[in-house]
């Protein structure tokens, strides 16, 4: 049980990280590789100043800060030099492993000794339910895990609200039409530039905030932590976009956090069947490359049932 509802806190802190890769990949068509960035500095942000007892909602909102201007400087590179998007996520992300270094002065922080959102989160869990543990179902769940869960759960559902709010207000509406038409956009003399560097601001912004969240959950920031996390993102995207068989926003958002959660479940459950931890990221290139092929292939035996019918 607690390696399920760990599975399911993590890929609910990272669904975040699939809503920004979500705006970057799928509203702009961008792949941005400044995620593998973008959630290290978050999470490096964080640390830093927890360890120098900064409120850790300030802490975390400073973090989520520093990975929007990452995404801004990508966005500038972009727009203002015509660097192609790829290659200038590229840039910024080798910058920022230097960054994030010299932000945190080693490698390495421990966030174990420190006052943390999960920190609040346990103490609340204990006032409220009174006990360490609790009977879900027969089973016995920590406070603390169950309180961890609600706490990424409620920040999760608030981060898809808002974002599915912002996206049908008259400047979302314009970022979603950027990225769909930009020559008509310049047409109509809306600021391109302006929305794409708007755009990859809120998207890393979105992704260090998970970066923030994570490592707090985990207890520790790591300057290796980022690497290959833009492999998860769009898995969790695409498996959400598969799920949900719609490009609506609403649906698509939600699909987005439940392709989240389930890739997570996945590599749980791979681990739990005795997967070597150093196949993981070869695990998650498998799982991306079956959630890419999975819509065409469903897609042409949907339309060879027609044809026989």
């Amino acid at each position: 049980m607690t390696l399920l509802l760990g599975a399911l806190t993590i890929g609910l802190i990272l669904s975040l990280l699939a809503m920004g890769v979500f705006i970057s990949f799928r509203i702009f068509e961008i792949p941005d590789i400044t995620t593998d960035g973008s959630i290290t500095l978050g999470a490096s942000i964080c640390a830093i100043l927890l360890i120098h007892h900064v409120d850790p909602f300030l802490a975390t909102a400073a973090g989520a800060a520093g990975g929007a201007v990452a995404g801004s400087i990508t966005a500038i590179i972009h727009t203002k030099f015509k660097i192609n998007a790829l290659l200038a996520g590229i840039l910024v992300m080798t910058g920022l492993y230097s960054v994030n270094l010299n932000v945190m002065g080693r490698s390495n922080i421990p966030l174990m000794q420190v006052t943390t959102l999960n920190s609040h989160a346990e103490d609340l869990s204990v006032r409220l339910i009174g006990a360490p543990t609790l009977n879900v179902l027969g089973w016995s769940v920590s406070s603390a895990d169950a309180a961890l869960l609600f706490l990424a759960a409620a920040c999760a559902a608030i981060t898809g609200v808002l974002l599915y709010l912002f996206f049908r207000t008259n400047i979302g509406t314009a970022m979603r039409a950027t990225g769909d038409n930009q020559q008509m956009i310049r047409a109509l003399g809306g600021n391109v530039d302006g929305y794409i560097i708007m755009g990859l601001a809120a998207s890393n912004g979105l992704i260090a905030l998970s970066g923030a969240l994570l490592a707090q959950y985990q207890g520790f920031a790591d300057a290796q932590m980022g690497i290959g996390m833009i492999v998860t993102g769009l898995a969790s995207v695409i498996i959400g976009e598969a799920l949900t068989g719609s490009r609506t926003l609403g649906l698509t958002i939600i699909g987005v956090i439940i392709g989240s959660l389930l890739f997570r479940l996945l590599i749980a459950i791979a681990l739990r069947w005795g997967l070597n931890p150093n196949d993981l990221k070869l695990v998650y290139a498998f799982f991306v490359f079956i959630a890419l092929i999975s819509p065409g292939f469903l897609g042409r035996i949907s339309r060879r049932k027609t044809v026989t019918a």
